[in-house]
């Protein structure tokens, strides 16, 4: 069984998410596993707002080289949640502003 703290691993904190916040959109790192409406409930569970949208992206590994070794960056997924308009904002992104 997947609890909350395991499908949400963390915030993605950028530029590009800092704009998206205005419009009550935020971004995760989430268990690659992890399925859209598991992670609309561990969102919810979380941070106690309503979220009306999830959008995912799998990143795909990339190569690197530091030297003569070479390898991969791990694959990972990214969550933009959008919240409804009528819920509260989540209030750990609110102190980045």
């Amino acid at each position: 069984m997947k609890t909350a703290q395991d499908i949400i691993i963390s915030p993605i904190i950028t530029e590009e998410t800092m704009s998206m916040m205005e419009g009550k959109k935020y971004a995760f790192k989430v268990l690659y596993t992890a399925t859209k409406p598991e992670i609309a409930a561990a969102v919810e569970e979380l941070f106690k707002v309503t979220v009306q949208d999830v959008n995912t992206i799998r990143v795909k590994r990339k190569p690197k080289r530091v030297g003569v070794h070479s390898g991969y960056t791990a694959a990972w997924k990214k969550a933009i949640v959008t919240l409804k308009p009528k819920s509260k904002t989540i209030e750990f992104f609110d102190g980045l502003n």
